[in-house]
């Protein structure tokens, strides 16, 4: 795959996931309209639901119309969804049919946007391209917050304008994602993953299941913090824009200078020390309200850690899997994301009501140590696997040199 034709599939990324960072800002936007974090959590569950529905229909249909022209159409339903809640004027049932029609877009273009990058690349370069893609990803995901709060607070615009605009950046999107459809040649055109749910059983069979799992608990450290950062700094010196830019900033430079080094260790031990980064970010959390050089230490530990662990396991649930079920192992690796990113704050939404700051941040702590432990765990595994083959790889030669005697 070419940059000349890949920056197509880059734009429409940068400017479709803008369209999912501004989701950040729903639960001030609640706030206005009378509601609180539960209603916010409730939206994203039906954004959760809208990602089940959409996730099993690239699945279905992307050997047919193509996986970056499915992508396309999922920038289409996240500009609906926010044209929508642009329209309300108090908290009403369409919250939730906004949030399902964001959920749908997102979902459709997250299993679809990798499948484009798969059926253009080989396994040698595939962990590259996920990475740049991935780069452009985190870039739309935490500027979009930013600037949003910039054209509010500073331009003055109302928040009915800025979800418009972030509509009209969506609908920019399906024009970008459509192009490189056109632009840049397939090189092992999906089929479909029409057998996802049949399939499961053989992936759970992998190693593949670990990072399905993994991802789902890094997606709510990702989700927890980032949907209820407003909420975490309240009462402190620090502030919310002031994380997502530190966090989007720190996501892309190092994904464009330290992944290359990531990349050549062991899938293994990067795993392990990025998590612990992250982990650390957490922590650094807990201490905010005393200085709010922790807020921007956590931005940065968490950019690391998991700005750059995601693409690693996204690249191991692909390549861990058999050949013909690697559509099936991606849909499964988006859905369980899902599952994390819509669902956890519904969770954690109640959590903040009703236990506070500590609470949540409690709950967060736990899922991103429970996500270390599987990485620890799955490395042992992987040790001891190549440990016992050694002895067998050994023999094979002594064994051939019986025979010729």
């Amino acid at each position: 795959m070419r940059f000349t034709t890949a920056i197509f599939l880059f734009l429409g990324t940068l400017l479709t996931s803008a369209g999912y960072g501004a989701t950040f800002l729903l639960n001030d936007y609640f706030h206005t309209l009378g509601g609180n974090e539960v209603d916010t959590g409730l939206a994203l569950a039906a954004a959760m639901a809208g990602t089940f529905v959409g996730v099993p229909l690239v699945g279905w249909f992307s050997g047919r119309a193509g996986a970056a022209n499915l992508a396309a159409c999922g920038a289409l339903s996240v500009a609906a969804g926010f044209g929508l809640l642009a329209m309300l004027t108090s908290i009403t049932p369409l919250t939730a049919v906004g949030g399902f029609l964001i959920g749908l877009g997102w979902g459709t273009f997250y299993l679809a946007a990798p499948m484009a990058v798969i059926e253009r690349t080989d396994d040698a370069d595939r962990a590259l391209w996920f990475t740049r893609f991935g780069a452009f990803q985190m870039a739309g995901i935490g500027g979009s917050p930013i600037l949003a709060d910039f054209a509010i607070s500073t331009l003055h615009f109302s928040t009915v304008t800025t979800f418009l605009v972030v509509g009209g950046i969506a609908l920019a999107a399906a024009v970008m994602l459509a192009a490189f459809q056109r632009a840049a040649v397939a090189l092992h055109p999906a089929s479909g993953s029409r057998r996802w749910l049949r399939d499961f059983p053989a992936i759970s069979r992998t190693a593949a299941i670990y990072p399905i799992i993994m991802v789902a608990l890094g997606a709510c450290v990702f989700s927890g913090i980032l949907t209820f950062q407003t909420a975490l700094v309240a009462g402190t010196a620090a502030r919310a824009s002031t994380f997502f830019a530190i966090y989007a900033v720190t996501v892309v430079l190092s994904r464009w200078l330290l992944a290359p080094l990531v990349n050549r260790a062991p899938r293994e031990t990067s795993a392990q020390i990025l998590l612990f980064i992250m982990v650390l970010g957490i922590l650094a959390m807990f201490a905010v309200p005393a200085s709010a050089v922790f807020h921007m230490l956590a931005a940065v530990l968490l950019g690391i850690g998991y700005g750059l662990v995601y693409s690693i396991i996204q690249t191991q649930a692909v390549n861990d899997s058999p050949v013909e079920h690697r559509p099936a192992a991606l849909t499964w690796f988006v859905l369980s994301y899902f599952v994390g990113v819509f669902g956890f704050p519904a969770v954690g939404g109640w959590v903040l009501v009703h236990a506070g700051k500590s609470g949540l941040l409690l709950l967060i702590l736990a899922c991103g140590l429970a996500e270390l432990a599987i990485a620890v765990w799955t490395a042992k595994r992987a040790y001891r696997s190549n440990q016992a083959s050694m002895p067998r790889a050994a023999a094979r030669p002594v064994a051939k040199q019986a025979v010729r005697r």
